[in-house]
């Protein structure tokens, strides 16, 4: 490796960046310098995420058009991170209760449908990445996806949101498929922690700042033999 090389800016593409989790992850990747590509919803969220130096597009994660969009306007983008944040929880239902079809249509397209579109797209681009801590510079970013250990079916001992659950453990193996057509890339998915965002609430364990300073340190470190795992934010593995 080249002194150029290790010297190069790092690459992240954050994939539902509007506040919370994925604003967090903007914000500290770009404090350690990195370049930040971000999608957002709205224009107002792009302008704060551009006064911290992203780029930003704007778009829904669960348009086909505005996803094929993306990917053509990323075109030879090599990525060394890549983080797929976007999520919504729905009805929060105790016991197994039948949800709509709205909600479930609602959930199950921003939890499910767009990470199967999307992240197949993002994929090439985080295989023409890089990834390694301390100084390492392995072929192959890393594509992650934050789910939860609610969609862990192993480790299931409620059912409140269930919706929710089954959107997880859905992703969960959408991430797990695309990790089998990675050649260099490393594919996660992340147990966040009970974070205190919109959907965790005011009295969740972690903040959105110790959420993904984890996180961010398990890619760092990450390695091929990690692919297609289930990780909580500390490193630990979570059942599927």
């Amino acid at each position: 490796m080249t002194n150029a090389t290790s010297r190069r800016t790092r690459t992240a593409l954050i994939l539902g960046a509007s506040r919370g989790i994925g604003l967090e992850t903007v914000k500290q990747y770009r404090a350690d310098g990195w370049r930040v590509i971000a999608t957002v919803r709205t224009q107002e969220a792009a302008q704060a995420l551009q006064a911290l130096g992203a780029e930003t597009h704007v778009l829904d994660l669960t348009d086909a058009n505005a996803v094929a969009g993306l990917a053509w306007k990323l075109d030879g983008e090599a990525l060394d991170v890549a983080i797929y944040v976007a999520g919504i929880y729905g009805p929060r239902t105790q016991g197994a209760t039948p949800v709509s079809q709205a909600d479930f249509d609602a959930v199950m397209h921003t939890n499910v449908w767009a990470p199967m579109g999307v992240l197949p797209v993002v994929l090439p681009m985080v295989e023409a990445g890089h990834h390694g801590a301390g100084g390492a510079d392995e072929a192959g970013g890393v594509l992650a996806v934050i789910s939860s250990r609610m969609g862990s079916i192993g480790d299931m001992t409620g059912n409140g949101g269930w919706l929710y659950r089954a959107s997880k453990a859905a992703v969960n193996a959408v991430l797990r498929g695309v990790s089998i057509d990675a050649q260099n890339a490393t594919c996660l998915t992340f147990h966040p922690g009970w974070v205190q965002t919109d959907m965790g609430g005011a009295g969740a364990a972690i903040t959105p700042q110790e959420s993904v300073a984890g996180i961010r340190r398990v890619i760092a470190g990450a390695t091929r033999a990690d692919n297609g795992g289930f990780r909580n934010y500390d490193g630990s593995v979570i059942e599927w």
